[in-house]
This record gives C-alpha cells, sequence and structure tokens, in this order.
C-alpha cells in the first residue's frame, strides 16, 4: 500500500464519471466540501490485506494525532503505484481502512470513479508525509538482539505540539514558523525519524582538514581516530564539563563497559532502551558494551546504605566510551557515532517534589556548560517529551523549563507511559542539512531505583526506592566538536572568518621569524609565553612570510608574531589579531592579559605537537 498523506484547510472532489465496471454505486455524484482534516490518497497494491489495512489505520491514526486532527478522508488514487491490487480486494481494503478509523471523523472518496479535485495543504511541516505499508513491514526483524523499546518506538502514541514561553501550547499546524526555523526543522526531524544522511555535513571536509579527526577504516563505522589537534581539543573539553559536573556536586566513579546481558537487572533495563547494541560471546557468557553509564552507577548506588538527608546524591563518569549500533546510514563524521564519549550524571531523589526542583538545577548548569563551550541559545532549539499524567500533575514546572529556554518549545506528549522516564528535555544543535542532534538532556526516571534495588531510608524510617535523573551537561562531547565546526563552516561561509574559542584552539599564538637570524630570539619569546599557559608556537620553515601567515590563518591561528629587526628590538608586540583582521601593538603584559581573559575559568594543556614546525610531520588528509 502506497500513501500520501496531507494535512488540508479544504478539499473540494466531484465524482464525474465511472472509471471501471466495479465502481462504487453513489446516488447524487455531487461536489463535497471537507475542511480542517486530513486528506490520504492512498493505492492498494496486489498482496495487500486486512493486516495491512490495520497498519495503515495505526500509522494514520499517529500522525493525526500529533498534529491535533481527527477528521480524515481517504481518497483512493490508483497513480501511486503500477502494482494495483484487482478492484474488488482493493474496494474491501479500503472499507476495512475505514472501519478500523472509526474512532475518527472518518469517510472516503468513491472508489473507481474520475473526480476532479483541488485542495489546500497546510504549510506547517507536519503537513506532507509518504507511507508505505506492506505485509512485512511490521514484521521484519533483525538477528541482532534488540530492546523492546526500539522495535516498538515506531508505534509509540504520541501528541506533538508547540509551547511558547508564556506556557500556551499550540497544535504545530497553528503555530507561525516564519520567524522559527530551526524549530520547524527540528520538528521535521523529530516527527519523521529520519536519521539517514543523504549527503556529507561541512563539517566532516573541515575535520580532516583541520587535523581533528578522520574515519578509520581498520575499525567499524562509526569509530573514529583522533590526531592530536583533535586529542588536544577533546580532552579540554571532558575536562572542562568533568570539573563543571563536580562543581555542582556530582562525584566522579568509573564503571565497566561491557555487562551480563543475562544479569537480570540487565534484562529488564535492557529492553527499556531505545539502542542497538554491540553483543559479544565470551566463554558461555552473552555479553554487551554498555550504552551509558546508568546501570553501571546504579548497580553502585546499589552499594550504598542511603538517608534522605544524602539526597538528591550524584554519581558521575565520563564515558569513553559508550557504544551504540546505530544504522550504517546514520552514521557521519562526528555527528553521529557507534562509539561516543559521554558525560553521564545521576541524581538520587528522594522524590518528585526534589526531583523536579533539581532538574531546574541542572538545566541552568547545561545552558551555562553549552555557552562556555562556544554554543549559545540562538545554535540549538529545546525538545521537550513528557507522558500526559506528568504534564498534568507537574505543569508549571514545565512551563517554567521553557521560559528558562526563552523561545518556543517542541512538545511530545505520551499517551501513555512507554519507556522508563516520564519526562525528558534535551537541546538540539540544527546543521545545514536540517538534521537534529541532541546535545545537553536530563530525564526523570521512575522504574530503575526499584529495578536496581536501590534504597533509602525517609523522614518515617520507612525503606523508598529513589527517582532519577539522567543529565548530560553537554551530550557526546564528538557532537560539541561537531556543533563547533557545523558553525565555522556556516560563518566562513557567510564571510565571516571561522575559528575555535581561544582556550580550545591548539595553537593559541603562532611566532613567525623573519629568518634564521631570529630563530633564538622566538624561542626565548615562546617560552615567556609559553610559561603563561598559553599554547605557542614556531614556524621555522624556510617558506615565505607570505606563505607562512597564510598558513596560519588556514589553521585558524589567532594571533600571529612575525619578528624581524624592528621587532626584536621593541618593548612592544607587534600582534597580528586574525578575528579583527588588525596589525597591533601591544606590550607583553597586555597581550597576556588579553589571551588570559579570554581563556579565564578553563582548562589548560600544552601543544600537542613539536614547538617547532620544522620538527612536524605533514599530516596527509
Amino acid at each position: 500500500m502506497r500513501i500520501l498523506q496531507l494535512h488540508c484547510d479544504s478539499i473540494e472532489y466531484t465524482p464525474t464519471k465511472k472509471e471501471i465496471k466495479s465502481a462504487e454505486d453513489i446516488e447524487n455524484p455531487e461536489t463535497q466540501r471537507l475542511e480542517e482534516l486530513v486528506v490520504v490518497f492512498v493505492a492498494i497494491e496486489d498482496g495487500d490485506d486486512s493486516s495491512v489495512a490495520q497498519d495503515a489505520i495505526s500509522q494514520i491514526r499517529n500522525s493525526m494525532e500529533k498534529i491535533g486532527c481527527k477528521k480524515l478522508l481517504l481518497y483512493p488514487y490508483a497513480h501511486l503505484s503500477s502494482n494495483l491490487a484487482k478492484p474488488s480486494v482493493a474496494i474491501s481494503v479500503l472499507k476495512e481502512m475505514e472501519i478500523a478509523a472509526s474512532d475518527l471523523d472518518v469517510s472516503h472518496s468513491p472508489f473507481g470513479w474520475t473526480k476532479s479535485y483541488k485542495l489546500q495543504v497546510k504549510g506547517h511541516p507536519l503537513a506532507e508525509s509518504s507511507k508505505v505499508v506492506t505485509k512485512d513491514s511490521a514484521d521484519l526483524q533483525t538477528e541482532e538482539l534488540t530492546s523492546d523499546a526500539l522495535k516498538g518506538e515506531s508505534k509509540i502514541r504520541s501528541i506533538w505540539k508547540i509551547m511558547s514561553p508564556d506556557g500556551m501550547m499550540s497544535n504545530i499546524g497553528d503555530f507561525d514558523f516564519s520567524n522559527y526555523k530551526k524549530l520547524e526543522s527540528l520538528a521535521k526531524y523529530e516527527s519523521a525519524k529520519q536519521r539517514r544522511v543523504d549527503e556529507s555535513p561541512p563539517h566532516v571536509a573541515l575535520m580532516k582538514k583541520m587535523g581533528i579527526a578522520d574515519y578509520e577504516p581498520a575499525s567499524d563505522s562509526g569509530n573514529m581516530r583522533f590526531y592530536p589537534n583533535g586529542r588536544l581539543i577533546k580532552s579540554l573539553i571532558e575536562r572542562y564539563v568533568t570539573d563543571r559536573v563536580k562543581e555542582y556536586g556530582g562525584y566522579e566513579v568509573e564503571t565497566p563497559i561491557m555487562y551480563d546481558s543475562e544479569h537480570p537487572s540487565m534484562v529488564s533495563y535492557f529492553n527499556r532502551f531505545p539502542a542497538r547494541q554491540y553483543n559479544i560471546d565470551s566463554e558461555g557468557k552473552k555479553l554487551f558494551l554498555r550504552f551509558a553509564a546508568c546501570f553501571g552507577q546504579f548497580l553502585m548506588a546499589n552499594q550504598y546504605q542511603m538517608s534522605y538527608k544524602n539526597l538528591p546524591f550524584k554519581l558521575y563518569e565520563l564515558t569513553r566510551y559508550s557504544f551504540r549500533r546505530e544504522q550504517s546510514g546514520e552514521l557521519v563524521g562526528l555527528r553521529r557515532l557507534r562509539a561516543f564519549t559521554m558525560p553521564d550524571c545521576h541524581a538520587f531523589c528522594k522524590d518528585m517534589g526534589q526531583a523536579v526542583d533539581e532538574i531546574k538545577v541542572r538545566f541552568d548548569l547545561s545552558q551555562s556548560v553549552l555557552t562556555e563551550l562556544g554554543i549559545d541559545g540562538t545554535d540549538y532549539e529545546m525538545a521537550i517529551r513528557f507522558t500526559e499524567d506528568f504534564y498534568n500533575e507537574n505543569k508549571t514546572a514545565v512551563e517554567e523549563l521553557v521560559k528558562k529556554h526563552g523561545k518556543p518549545v517542541l512538545v511530545e506528549m505520551w499517551t501513555e507511559k512507554f519507556f522508563y522516564f516520564v519526562l525528558k528535555w534535551e537541546f538540539n544543535f540544527i546543521d545545514v542539512l536540517g538534521k537534529a542532534s541532541a546535545l545537553s538532556t536530563d530525564q526523570i526516571d521512575v522504574e530503575n531505583g526499584s529495578r536496581y534495588g536501590i534504597e533509602f531510608v525517609d523522614e518515617n524510617n520507612t525503606s523508598k526506592h529513589p527517582i532519577i535523573l539522567h543529565n548530560s551537561p553537554s551530550g557526546a562531547i564528538e557532537r560539541i566538536i561537531y556543533a563547533l565546526l557545523e558553525k565555522a563552516a556556516k560563518d566562513s561561509k557567510e564571510g565571516k572568518k571561522p575559528q575555535f574559542p581561544l582556550w580550545l584552539a591548539p595553537t593559541q599564538v603562532r611566532i613567525i621569524p623573519l629568518n634564521a637570524e631570529f630563530n633564538e630570539f622566538c624561542k626565548t619569546l615562546s617560552g615567556k609565553i609559553s610559561v603563561n599557559n598559553i599554547r605557542v608556537d614556531i614556524d621555522d620553515r624556510n617558506e615565505s612570510i607570505g606563505k607562512r601567515i597564510r598558513e596560519a590563518e588556514k589553521e585558524w591561528i589567532r594571533y600571529i608574531l612575525v619578528i624581524g629587526e624592528k621587532e626584536a628590538n621593541s618593548q612592544n608586540l607587534s600582534i597580528r589579531d586574525r578575528q579583527t583582521g588588525d596589525v597591533r601593538e601591544l606590550s607583553f603584559h597586555d597581550f597576556l592579559n588579553e589571551v588570559n581573559e579570554q581563556t579565564k575559568g578553563k582548562p589548560f594543556t600544552g601543544l600537542n605537537l613539536p614547538k617547532h614546525l620544522s620538527k612536524r610531520p605533514q599530516l596527509m588528509v
């Protein structure tokens, strides 16, 4: 069965003549006009049966719930397929679809007739979609070990809305996206669940050109190699996020990367998490590589004797690595990987009130972390997902989170609890291809305290299971680098000079001697700069000054110091500032202050390549 589904302001159609002998009989072939409805053009194919009809209506109903529409017109449309079912079968399947949709305001246009029609399609992100439904499509299963949550993810009953900072909820079809194009892209991406990438995003070329990372052909897809520059950037981000979580109150731990899939707690949790896994057979045990730090920390928390006075208690791990066997067509550069580094902080809370209070603190933490990493509120859009029951009981808390975000957000409301959590929010970076990638996120988990036997003693000396929050204040470290590179590519396209935040730049200052006569002076100067926690290198190659300056520019090096006779005898530094394009004279002290002001409060590490460029091998990319 092939379907074209349109959310319409109106449709008007007129049956003009019977096209086939077995066409439906209609008494008065008059013009029909319907308003505010979903029109489904449907071609019923050879082999379609009752199961296809039921599956098709289930999918149609699910998408109609997302847009808040309850009026449906089934419109037989043979032109969608060249493999049509016999008319008798087709009309039977069509009528079965109508019966299956009896909970909706449903009708169908006459089968077997030529009809003239005109329709007005709405302009929102979910207004148009196409589907192919077959007898096998609902039953396709791979041989890999797959969680029940993943198998059922496509069948979740969701209602999609937009919530404004004032708490007002709108149907997606009624919301004006003209000033919120990234939010519109997020809505399209999330509703379609289309993760496959058809073209390479800009950051892939940049990560190779800048010597940051590349695909590893000798490994499984989605496992990357990081060159010295990339490892430096990645390690600084890891340290910064870890420092911020520890300041917040997270206690750092370390847990194994593989677990027994037949351990009782694993079987239950595995089937509540929508992810594909790497599976390993070892000495009769079925193991899998972890997809998060959750169960390692939960098994650890099980060993603590806790009082309500200890809560919220926060455990944290920077997982290097977490593993998910994402589908091959979804893997691209640093955006979606099979092995990734995830800061994972769980807070064990005594009750829902404490959990709601704590999630607000972590929301602020996440916003702050992204800003300091170079990703501000204009770079990402927020999605928030919750069960209908949770929203009804905690409406004010949900609205407060949206208000903190300061602009409209995408809402997915589940009519029933499907996962282990009742609320999840996330910040999504939207790239130029319209793909959304979750960065910061948090969840309110109401199941795993009990599943893992984690207990605390409350004020009445009664044992209880905590509610658990799952927060990554940055999201995967690799995704942060992806977002920074995508932003840089966008800047370059707009005529701006791309660059990393100075504290993440592999080289912050480059010194270029006019000729070999000044090499020793440059070496001394670099030593004075580097002892002030600034990464400085020396381009002492036998190349022209112009070429060496151009190459420093191409490496996004912010500050360039060309040293000749004049500069060597001056009390000041002559600084080429790539950001402004100016050449300025500053005292040594003022220059140090300018650099340190931009890197204040951030971790530091030295160069991850030889200081002299003449000593460096050339990376072939």
